[in-house]
């Protein structure tokens, strides 16, 4: 049986005009880098990894307008799937993720260096270059499901420290990704322990709500504050909370058409009793491993072969 249609999104926010910045000054439409003349880290902030998930292109859109800067290193703003972007219609938001197949699924080494060719695989080669400069990278997304804000750090020490020094959002969760494939953040260098980079993925709300914004925002600002790198003076108002860290111990993914959930789960709910029944694919039962079980951003309607949810433990 295959799954039942989505249901409609309400789109609250409202598309940036990224005009401006397509030319880019870097070779790469859409990346756009300015250089302190100083010595320091190369940062970038990165937004429309998917092309329907604006609120990052919104943040990225202020700052550019805003003439920020940073007093060390250099920073790059980059919209990474400008084609799939270009097809957002907020009457139909959720058909522009992607024009041929998802960008943040294509960051193996042998499939960049292969002769098959889409849209984002294209541009993934377009941009893999200038990735091989990055120092820190913040890739900004938002979820189409109801969900806590968090931030992924990969399964590095490297990406965790990162993540918990951003502290917006506070809970921050170790994953090794996806079984569909390799995202920015787990590209060869972020990852590589012999490597200084890092890379942390920040899920800041879910689509196309205000809310999201404001947390992508405070991301940004997390990043450049944990870097030393900010301009403006320091908060003297301390965090709202103390990040929380959890590390993924099981990743479901859809078997079936007919995957579902038992019942419409939200990114965040810790269920407490381990053998707690979570959901069907197909005839096989999906159930908690182990007691106060956090669920990671479960899709209520998972393609087959693609991540249903990723069970946490916290740590």
């Amino acid at each position: 049986m295959a799954q039942p249609p989505l249901p409609p999104f309400e789109v609250r926010i409202t598309a940036p005009d990224l005009a401006p910045w397509l030319d880019g000054n870097t070779g790469i439409p859409g990346f756009t880098t300015f250089d302190s003349g100083t010595p320091g880290p190369h940062v970038a902030l990165l937004a429309l990894t998917h092309g329907n998930e604006i609120a990052g292109a919104i943040v990225l859109d202020r700052l550019l307008r805003a003439r920020t800067r940073i007093p060390r290193g250099r920073l790059t703003f980059g919209f990474v799937n400008l084609a799939a972007f270009e097809r957002f219609d907020p009457r139909q938001p959720t058909l522009s993720r992607f024009v041929d197949e998802d960008i943040n699924r294509l960051w193996d080494t042998p499939l960049l260096d292969g002769a098959r060719h889409s849209v984002e695989l294209d541009r993934a080669r377009e941009v893999r270059p200038f990735l091989d400069t990055v120092d820190v990278l913040l890739d900004l997304h938002s979820m189409l499901w109801p969900s806590d804000p968090l931030i992924l750090s990969g399964g590095s020490a490297k990406g965790r420290r990162l993540a918990i020094g951003i502290g917006a959002p506070e809970l921050v969760v170790a994953d090794h990704g996806h079984a569909s494939g390799r995202r920015i953040i787990d590209y060869g260098r972020f990852a590589d322990p012999d490597s200084t980079a890092a890379a942390a993925l920040v899920e800041a709300g879910q689509h196309w709500q205000p809310e999201t914004v404001t947390m992508a925002e405070a991301s940004v600002t997390g990043l450049l504050r944990h870097l030393n790198l900010t301009t403006r003076p320091a908060s003297p108002a301390p965090r709202p909370g103390t990040p929380r860290f959890a590390e993924v111990t099981h990743v479901v993914t859809a078997a079936t058409p007919s995957f579902a959930f038992i019942q419409p789960f939200r990114g965040g709910e810790v269920i407490p009793r381990r053998n707690t029944l979570l959901a069907l694919d197909g005839t096989t039962e999906v159930r908690t491993p182990h007691d106060d079980c956090l669920l990671v951003m479960p899709s209520l309607r998972p393609s087959r072969g693609h991540t249903a949810v990723r069970l946490a433990r916290f740590v």
